[in-house]
């Protein structure tokens, strides 16, 4: 790729938008109070914004490996606490996507070096589901399920931090589970029922308010 495509592709942007809106950028460089916290993969072919059909401005985004909250992650638990805490969002996405590299990889026996701490959260999740995994007999089937169960488990850990319980204590913010299907640009809403699935659990992990 031509960086300079990059530059040429900016300043055509620029002009779309400004032909639209001349106030564009003034309104875009204001405060920003997006409604919406996304979680997602750093998959090259996974976009945000774009697959959403929503401007600049509209959601606060992180992307990792595998679309991935872990407590241990400093970076996913500081833009979780300013999102929720701060920007006040309404929603909190967490998106998967079928053909997920990182959950492919840590289906494998692989040693993948600095890897192998990240892809065994991935992997937890496999022994956490492993009898419906198991029972699985396509393996794309069972990648593609795994993939589910791991957006399902992020939703999971993303309740168990104290600013998630605090707004959802509130009814300030609600947690959503979505995959992409990156064969036919669909988002699915997987409609997890968090209540049935944290019922025996947030005891657990309740915080006091």
């Amino acid at each position: 790729m031509d960086i300079e495509y990059i530059f040429e592709n900016n300043r055509q942007w620029i002009a779309d938008k400004l032909k639209k809106d001349p106030e564009y950028f003034k309104k875009l460089s204001g405060e920003q109070s997006p409604e919406i916290l996304y979680i997602g993969c750093s998959d090259s072919r996974v976009t945000t914004g774009d697959l959403m059909g929503i401007e600049p401005g509209d959601m606060f985004v992180h992307r990792n490996i595998a679309n991935m909250v872990s407590n241990t992650d400093l970076s996913a638990m500081s833009v979780i606490n300013y999102a929720v805490s701060y920007l006040k969002v309404k929603h909190v996405v967490i998106c998967g996507h079928y053909n997920c590299g990182g959950v492919k990889a840590a289906m494998q026996s692989k040693d993948m070096g600095i890897l192998n701490p990240w892809l065994r959260n991935i992997r937890d999740v496999y022994r956490l589901h492993k009898d419906e995994l198991n029972a699985i007999e396509f393996e794309e089937q069972k990648y593609n399920r795994l993939v589910e169960l791991n957006v399902q488990e992020q939703c999971v850990n993303l309740i168990k931090t104290a600013e998630v319980q605090k707004a959802l204590l509130h009814s300030q913010i609600t947690v959503h589970g979505w995959v992409f299907d990156i064969h036919t640009g669909h988002i699915i809403d997987m409609k997890i029922d968090f209540n049935k699935i944290l019922k025996d659990i947030m005891e657990i992990y309740r915080l006091e308010s």
